[in-house]
């Protein structure tokens, strides 16, 4: 089988089973909720992915590939600020809402899936690894403050993704624009150190071994 038609086969499994997992929740979803979705037989699908959380896995590594384009591009091309308010945007506005409620179910049973907390911790990690690298790079262009602890930096902005992410998806009150804009305020007062920032102290921590040196 060439290896285009299996990639083409792999997407169509991945967002089908995306749309099963947000219509019913990654329990209630069968397999063979995710076969009809794709319009293929169990078997068919069985070929492509033992299990459901082999599709998980998928999906995970397809947005991090995608996530990893977006900074790489957002790095080549724009401000720290621009970049965080454009990726605040994207995933707030842009994409569906079922997208966030997804996020939800990974990160509730990432408590009781090894697999899932695995997925949750690398992605996390990788998040993190980037947002200190474009840091790093904002100090250089005088973006921001040089003495600005930068992984404690990272942790202040996924802290505020996430909760946007939370918001989103259970917030009948969310107001994207609004609320990104906050964010973003928030994040240019801690690159001027108006905002105190302690040194993080995750730095020993196996979450924080992925490196980008090589991909930009």
């Amino acid at each position: 089988m060439a290896d285009g038609h299996v990639g083409e086969r792999q997407r169509r499994i991945l967002d089908a089973a995306e749309r099963c997992f947000i219509r019913t929740g990654f329990h209630r979803c069968t397999m063979q909720d995710v076969a009809a979705e794709a319009g293929m037989s169990p078997g068919n699908l069985y070929r492509y992915f033992p299990s459901k959380d082999a599709i998980v896995i998928g999906l995970a590594e397809r947005d991090r590939a995608e996530m990893s384009s977006d900074f790489r591009e957002l790095a080549e091309t724009t401000t720290f600020l621009e970049a965080f308010g454009m990726a605040m945007r994207k995933h707030m506005i842009d994409e569906p809402a079922g997208n966030a409620v997804l996020c939800m179910e990974i990160w509730s049973e990432s408590a009781r899936n090894d697999v899932f907390r695995q997925i949750h911790l690398a992605f996390e990690t990788e998040v993190h690894t980037w947002i200190v690298h474009l840091a790093e790079g904002a100090k250089t262009k005088g973006e921001m403050r040089p003495d600005i602890d930068t992984d404690a930096f990272a942790v202040l902005l996924v802290t505020l993704a996430n909760g946007l992410f939370v918001r989103r998806a259970l917030a009948s009150d969310f107001d994207a624009e609004r609320e990104i804009e906050v964010a973003v305020a928030i994040a240019a007062a801690a690159m001027s150190g108006l905002v105190p920032l302690p040194p993080a102290r995750r730095a020993s921590a196996a979450g924080r071994t992925v490196s980008v040196s090589s991909e930009v």
